[in-house]
């Protein structure tokens, strides 16, 4: 069982998440968006995404780069669930045989 810090500090995190996407629900709740702004909010959780990921990458790892390559592959040719799936598929296998 996680002790109460760690409890807590999940909590905050959620609430900080949901606040922010709350935040951008009323400060365009009057606006219809540009269509600039709408590609620039459709692409910001792939963004995210990436920010969270990235860091693993950096690592070196022989599999990690292949698997990244093939998602990187995958994503220029596949919608994102397919993506997502060969992505994590090949990470695991890579990372089994390598």
């Amino acid at each position: 069982m996680p002790d109460s810090h760690t409890l807590l500090a999940i909590a905050v995190m959620a609430l900080v998440t949901y606040a922010t996407r709350l935040a951008g629900y009323v400060a365009l709740r009057d606006r219809t968006p540009s269509p600039r702004l709408a590609a620039v909010l459709q692409a910001v959780p792939g963004c995210v995404l990436l920010a969270v990921i990235a860091p693993a990458f950096a690592t070196g790892q022989l599999a990690d780069l292949l698997a990244l390559g093939i998602t990187l592959l995958a994503a220029s040719r596949a919608p994102m669930l397919p993506t997502v799936l060969i992505g994590v598929a090949a990470a695991g296998l890579l990372r089994h045989l390598l």
